[in-house]
C-alpha cells in the first residue's frame, strides 16, 4: 500500500495510538522517580480544622455590637461556668460552621481581668485527629501543656511563643 492509497483517518488514528502510548510511558516512567510516599505518615497525628475561637469581652455592648449586628453572627448557647470560673457566662456564636466563644466574667472579678494576658479565655482552639501524640511532641519541645490528662479529657491549651494560647481539641 502506496501513501496515496493509505486513508487520512487510519494514519490519524494510529499516530493517536501511538502518541497515548508515548505519554503513558512517560508518566510510568515519572512515577517510577519520584520518592515512594512514606506510609507511616498517613495516620500521623495532625491539625484537622479549627474548633472555635474563644475571646475575653471586657465590653460586652461594643463587643455584641460587633461580632452579631455587624460580622452577623448568631447567639447559639449561653452558658454560665461553675467551680474555678463560677460566674463567667460564655456566649457561643455561629456564623455558618464557625463558633466563636465569648467569655464574660463574673461582675465580682471583672476587674481582676486584663485586655491582655493569659486568662485562657482568649484563644483559638485547634481541631487535632489524635491529641496523644501531639501533646507529647509540644512537652519534648519545651512547651507548657495547661492540661497534663489531655490524653484523657481530649483537650489541652498551651502559649505559643508569641504569646498566643492555643487550644488542642481530639473531641
Amino acid at each position: 500500500m502506496n501513501c496515496k492509497t493509505f486513508p487520512t483517518s487510519s494514519f490519524k488514528g494510529i499516530l493517536f495510538l501511538a502518541l497515548l502510548f508515548t505519554s503513558f510511558n512517560q508518566i510510568s516512567a515519572q512515577e517510577k522517580d519520584k520518592p515512594k510516599k512514606d506510609q507511616s505518615n498517613i495516620s500521623e497525628a495532625r491539625v484537622t480544622g479549627l474548633r472555635y475561637i474563644c475571646i475575653h469581652v471586657l465590653e460586652i455592648e461594643k463587643t455584641l455590637e460587633l461580632y452579631r449586628e455587624i460580622l452577623g453572627f448568631k447567639l447559639s448557647n449561653a452558658e454560665v461556668f461553675h467551680g474555678a470560673l463560677e460566674g463567667m457566662l460564655n456566649l457561643k456564636l455561629k456564623a455558618d460552621e464557625l463558633e466563636i466563644s465569648l467569655s464574660i466574667p463574673s461582675p465580682e472579678s471583672m476587674s481582676s481581668y486584663k485586655p491582655i494576658g493569659n486568662t485562657n479565655h482568649n484563644h483559638f482552639m485547634l481541631k487535632v485527629n489524635d491529641i496523644g501524640p501531639i501533646g507529647d511532641k509540644l512537652k519534648k519541645a519545651g512547651y507548657v501543656l495547661e492540661n497534663e490528662n489531655y490524653v484523657r479529657d481530649k483537650y489541652t491549651f498551651f502559649e505559643g511563643p508569641n504569646g498566643e494560647i492555643i487550644g488542642l481539641s481530639s473531641w
